[in-house]
């Protein structure tokens, strides 16, 4: 489903996805605008995290998976079987459920991306960590301590470093995919502040279950069912006067 014509970031065609016989999405067609946040909303086993995973290939780590159809960014089929996956990683960060530091200081849980994208200028690594956690919402909370260990962060410290490590390697895309399940409401509305920070910059998509933080964070929502995408439009309207009977049963919480 289509919006606009331009500003298109990303635009998935005809998306197919099977988990051995199992079809787990369906015919999906769907454009990300750059500079936008668009949320993906539907209850649990819908298709919501598959989607989002197939667009940096993390499927690609699942045995006995099938895609079927395109994902295109600067003209490039991502799902292209001769598509250069660490570029395409490189290009359209993530950031998972559940913080994911390294067991390694919070200098080098940044640095870590840059070194082994070939960066050995010690002055460039240690400016861009620096810019990273700025853009993160971090620095003033770890500027003292960063040859810490990152385990050490709270939660929600954890999951803007995760964040700032995405950041680092610039990006063009990043996909957060249910980036508040685990943490406090504070810790969540800092999240939340730093999603509508950084769309100035990137183009970002957001897996959630929390229809208030969809209705908050995102300029489009697409609501999803048993792997088929429903309804997708202005976020505004879709929680106003959602086009799909199903899209308000599942708004209203008659199901889901």
């Amino acid at each position: 489903m289509s919006i606009e014509n331009n500003d298109i970031r990303i635009s998935a065609k005809n998306i197919n996805f099977y988990y051995g016989p199992k079809k787990a999405l369906n015919n999906l067609n769907i454009d990300f605008y750059a500079n936008k946040v668009t949320s993906f909303i539907g209850p649990s086993g819908c298709g919501k995290s598959t989607f989002i995973r197939l667009i940096n290939r993390m499927n690609d780590l699942v045995p006995n998976t099938k895609a079927e159809g395109e994902i295109l960014l600067d003209g490039e089929n991502i799902l292209d079987p001769k598509t250069d996956v660490v570029k395409i990683r490189r290009k359209i960060g993530m950031v998972f459920q559940k913080p994911n530091p390294f067991p390694k200081t919070i200098f080098q849980n940044i640095a870590y991306g840059l070194e082994i994208n070939g960066e050995k200028n010690k002055k460039v690594i240690a400016q861009t960590v620096e810019e990273s956690l700025k853009k993160a919402a971090l620095w003033n909370e770890v500027k003292d301590r960063l040859h810490d260990n990152a385990l050490k962060l709270s939660g929600g410290q954890q999951q803007r470093l995760c964040i700032a490590r995405c950041l680092a390697v610039e990006p063009e895309v990043i996909l957060f995919d249910e980036p508040c399940a685990s943490l406090d409401p504070i810790s969540t509305n800092k999240i939340e502040e730093l999603i509508l920070d950084l769309k100035k910059n990137y183009t970002i998509a957001i897996v959630t279950h929390n229809m208030q933080q969809a209705a908050r964070v995102s300029d489009y929502t697409a609501f999803m069912y048993l792997g088929e995408l429903i309804e997708f439009g202005a976020t505004e309207k879709m929680f106003v006067a959602p086009s799909n009977p199903k899209t308000e049963e599942y708004l209203s919480g008659k199901f889901g």
